[in-house]
C-alpha cells in the first residue's frame, strides 16, 4: 500500500480527519517564504501531541541552519523533519546526531537531470526523499504548495536510482494520482491543495483520493 501524507494540516480536527481517512503522515508547515498552510509553532506542537503514536508528524521547515532546525524540532516535538530547501554540507549529519529518533526527509524540487544527481548525492544522509515542484531560483523561493505537477519521468528515475523511500508531491489529486503511482512507483504520496475546498480540508475529497490510491 502506498503511504499517504496529508500536508498543510491546520488544526487538531484536520489531523484527525486525515488519520481517520487513512493517512499515515501529516504535514505541519512552519514559516515559509511563500505558499499555503503556514501555522505557528505552538499549534504545530499541539497537533503533533494529539496525533496517534503510529502517525508520522512532519515539521516542514525552510530553515537551512541546522541549529535553528534542531531548536524547531525540539520545540514542536514532531517525529519527522522535512527540509524544504537545500542544506549546507554536513547539516544532515548534525541533525541526525542531535535528534536521535527523529526521521530526516530532504525535499528535492524536481526540475531537470540535475535533480537526479542531487537526490543520489544526499540519499545516504537522510531517511527519505520527497520530490516536489518548487523553484529555489526565484527571488522569493517556492518551497512547496505550488499545486504544480513536475516531470514524473525524472521522478521515476530518482526512485530507481536511490535506496531510500521516496514520497511524491506536486499537483496530486484524485484524478491523476493513479497515473502518478503507476509512473513513479513512490513509497508514498503527499498532497495539500488537492483535497481542500476554500482552503479547508474536505473529507469527501480526501476519501475519494484515498480510494484512488488504494485502487492504483
Amino acid at each position: 500500500m502506498v503511504r499517504i501524507k496529508v500536508c498543510c494540516i491546520g488544526s487538531v480536527e484536520e489531523a484527525q480527519m486525515a488519520v481517520e481517512a487513512g493517512a499515515s503522515a501529516i504535514g505541519l508547515v512552519s514559516h515559509m517564504p511563500s505558499g499555503p498552510g503556514v501555522i505557528d509553532e505552538g499549534l504545530i506542537e499541539e497537533i503533533a501531541a494529539a496525533a496517534p503514536p503510529n502517525i508520522s508528524t512532519f515539521l516542514l521547515t525552510s530553515r537551512t541552519d541546522p541549529i535553528t532546525v534542531i531548536d524547531q524540532v525540539r520545540r514542536t516535538c514532531v517525529n519527522t523533519v522535512q527540509l524544504c530547501d537545500r542544506m549546507p554540507a554536513g547539516a544532515h549529519a548534525e541533525l541526525r546526531a542531535a535528534l536521535p529518533g527523529v526521521s530526516v526527509v530532504q525535499v528535492i524540487h524536481v526540475a531537470d537531470e540535475g535533480s537526479i544527481v542531487e537526490a543520489r548525492d544526499c540519499q545516504d544522509q537522510v531517511d527519505a526523499l520527497l520530490l516536489d515542484s518548487g523553484n529555489q531560483r526565484l527571488a522569493v523561493k517556492e518551497l512547496g504548495g505550488t499545486g504544480r505537477i513536475h516531470d514524473w519521468t525524472v521522478s521515476r528515475r530518482i526512485v530507481g536510482e536511490v535506496q531510500v523511500p521516496v514520497f511524491l508531491a506536486g499537483g496530486l489529486r484524485t484524478e491523476n494520482v493513479a497515473e502518478a503511482i503507476r509512473t513513479v512507483r513512490p513509497y508514498g504520496v503527499d498532497l495539500c491543495s488537492g483535497v481542500r475546498t476554500n482552503g479547508a480540508l474536505d473529507g469527501d475529497q480526501l476519501r475519494r483520493f484515498v480510494e484512488a490510491v488504494a485502487a492504483a
